[in-house]
């Protein structure tokens, strides 16, 4: 994606009323990072303080995030991050459904234009947005081709910060990401393509690199 088309989306976000959470938010989160990245990560939704700052993942989550990269030799500015919805839902209670479908148009275009190796999908709801039959348990640290994308679902980084036996999850599936950027192509697909829901059930095409 290049830079005029991202501030021209960046614009268009902070303008957005589409859905109820623009009548409460303090600034929209577009997402930021490399607009060209081999990587993006996606998460739910803005909390309080990226709501306040205007960027993705800054809170303590974002730290254990920025942690995980560090040990797989990333930096934040080399991938690209953003979230299922663009505004922060109230209370930090998960986004409803037509609060994504409101946000939908925003992030498939940036799908689009930053055409990624690979989609790391932080939590369930981020997940589901790619693989809506499946469940986090089940799909995490597989790797899976969903509409010409390759999607890697992993637990979001807050579930690191209550558990340790979840952190240690999170690590080892972010060990596999250098793997997959390695051997994996740039999509040739234009445009993002969803299952529309379904029978709980593995879907797309499963990959392991062991």
């Amino acid at each position: 994606m290049d830079a005029e088309n991202q501030h021209d989306l960046e614009v268009r976000i902070a303008a957005c009323t589409r859905c109820r959470l623009a009548s409460g938010r303090t600034r929209t989160v577009p997402g930021d990072g490399d607009p060209n990245a081999e990587l993006m990560l996606i998460g739910e939704g803005p909390g309080f303080n990226e709501d306040q700052q205007g960027r993705p993942f800054v809170g303590q989550a974002g730290k254990l995030l920025d942690k995980l990269l560090g040990e797989i030799g990333l930096t934040r500015e080399q991938v690209f991050v953003t979230n299922v919805v663009k505004c922060r839902p109230p209370n930090n209670r998960d986004p409803e459904a037509d609060e994504i479908a409101s946000c939908e148009p925003y992030l498939d275009e940036q799908i689009a234009g930053i055409r990624p190796k690979l989609i790391v999908t932080l939590g369930r709801f981020a997940m589901n947005y790619f693989l809506p039959r499946t469940t986090i348990s089940r799909s995490h640290g597989r790797a899976t081709q969903a509409g010409g994308w390759l999607i890697y679902p992993v637990y979001h980084p807050a579930a690191g910060l209550r558990q340790t036996r979840m952190l240690n999850v999170l690590r080892e599936d972010f060990q596999r990401i250098p793997e997959f950027l390695a051997t994996s192509d740039r999509p040739e697909v234009t445009a993002v393509e969803r299952d529309a829901g379904g029978a709980e059930e593995p879907q797309g095409t499963q990959l392991s690199l062991l």
